[in-house]
């Protein structure tokens, strides 16, 4: 059996020791944790496999892995470079049927700019006329 020290040195102004608060603190805290994992276990789901990530980032690679993964990662970028192929390809293709093309796109601007010089122009002329009238 542990003797507890009693002495005033070790008993606060609630009369607790150290060791009992301490034990209260951990005891709380693993509460605390095991509602939250029942609450959010997705979100505890999410932290395990941040921190995972983050080990495995800190981690050197080794010839076994990085032999392991190569092929798989090949794959994954290839798919994936086709996957935006696909998707720019088609969203051209939709964009042409709909009359929306780069040349077009530059006429509009072409014309919204010289529109916007126009007002300019119109609005500095009147500008200049109402000092010359006033």
């Amino acid at each position: 059996m542990t003797e507890q020290d009693n002495s005033p040195a070790s008993v606060d102004a609630s009369g607790t020791s150290p060791r009992q608060r301490a034990i209260e603190a951990y005891t709380s805290a693993r509460i605390r944790t095991t509602d939250t994992l029942a609450e959010a276990p997705l979100l505890a789901l999410a932290g395990g496999i941040a921190a995972g990530a983050l080990i495995a980032a800190l981690l050197p690679r080794t010839g076994a892995e990085t032999r392991l993964v190569r092929p798989t990662a090949r794959r994954v970028k290839n798919s994936a470079r086709a996957a935006i192929d696909a998707a720019r390809d088609t969203g051209s293709q939709r964009l042409d049927e709909l009359g929306i093309n780069r040349q077009k796109g530059e006429a509009t601007m072409r014309n919204l700019l010289d529109g916007l010089t126009d007002a300019a122009r119109a609005s500095a002329n009147a500008a200049v006329d109402a000092v010359r009238k006033g």
